[in-house]
């Protein structure tokens, strides 16, 4: 079968649709289907991967892409891209990695001409909090991550206590995990904090930890994907994912499980799904919470065990190839 997936954002870029398409891409590639993934990302040097990928496509290469395909996969559906499907009707699929509405939670034109085109598509939605929010009926189907890179390097030491992996940005609650830290401080606790990521919010968060005197545990490792962000989780033992929105999903969340992480995350919407009986979670925007869980299980880590037990069988259902065969 010939597959195109669409992605508006796509590597090098670094996010979870990015890096989704690609563990998706390449599953379908193994199952002997021929994929092509459009986007409008450009590339920083020549393209590696083990299929085609069209970047920024003029109206003729898209239509033609669009007429040369079987099927028309929309990871989050995009309608800069959909408009082919007027000329050569394909079977049309949209996975949903997040809601169709404003963060105010209002409806904008955009949100309501892609709500009317669902009705020509088949919806996917990677959780529940993303498919009650549609408006028409979604399979669930969770996110993949790349199995083949995110695993278990050994049984080596941790010696980093704690790590956050994303944009360094207000959303992503960096700035509340390190107002946690402080709390930890103040208790007698020092562990430490490996930041894996680059955004807007660095300097500022550079001075909060001058600020709280954190800067001899707080390690800002810059922006890492694949192999390289797989061996510095093997080197960590808790994963925070402390955002303040409610996530979608949280891809990240099972990367960090992969690579023998426990997880402590926020509860609301998808996160915990991704989360699954490997971690544990807290109310979004509560740092107090957060320090009180997070010390619980520095000084207490046998809790860690039963988490890290639970991984296989987690794991199991967000592999690339489960994913691509639902």
């Amino acid at each position: 079968m010939r597959i195109l997936i669409s992605s508006h954002a796509f590597l090098p870029s670094l996010g979870g649709i990015e890096t989704t398409t690609d563990a998706l891409a390449r599953a379908f590639q193994r199952r002997g289907h021929d994929v092509t993934v459009v986007t409008r990302t450009p590339a920083d040097g020549a393209d590696d991967l083990p299929y085609r990928v069209l970047r920024r496509p003029g109206a003729g290469e898209l239509l033609a892409a669009v007429r040369d395909c079987d099927v028309f996969l929309h990871n989050n559906i995009s309608l800069r891209a959909a408009w082919p499907l007027l000329i050569h009707r394909r079977r049309f699929v949209v996975a949903h990695q997040t809601r169709l509405r404003q963060p105010g939670g209002g409806l904008s034109l955009a949100d309501r001409g892609k709500r009317l085109a669902l009705r020509c598509a088949r919806s996917i939605a990677i959780s529940r909090a993303v498919a009650t929010d549609l408006p028409l009926p979604a399979a669930i189907v969770p996110n993949p991550y790349r199995d083949d890179v995110f695993r278990r390097l050994g049984d080596g030491p941790r010696p980093i206590d704690l790590a956050f992996v994303g944009r360094l940005v207000s959303d992503k609650g960096v700035a509340l995990l390190l107002t946690a830290l402080g709390r930890l401080k103040a208790h007698g606790l020092t562990p430490r904090l490996r930041l894996i990521g680059a955004g807007p919010e660095e300097a500022a968060l550079r001075r909060q930890v001058d600020a709280l005197g954190l800067a001899a545990q707080v390690e800002f490792a810059g922006p890492r994907r694949g192999a390289e962000l797989a061996a510095l989780l093997n080197e960590c033992r808790i994963l925070v994912v402390p955002s303040l929105w409610a996530e979608p999903f949280g891809i990240v969340a099972v990367e960090g499980i992969a690579c023998g992480c426990a997880v402590v995350g926020s509860a609301a919407g998808g996160l915990p799904v991704a989360i699954g009986p490997c971690g544990i979670t807290v109310a979004n925007g509560n740092w107090g919470e957060l320090a009180e869980r997070l010390e619980e299980m520095l000084r207490q880590p046998e809790r860690l065990a039963p988490l890290l037990a639970a991984a296989p069988a987690h794991l199991a259902r967000h592999t690339a190839d489960a994913v691509a065969a639902g």
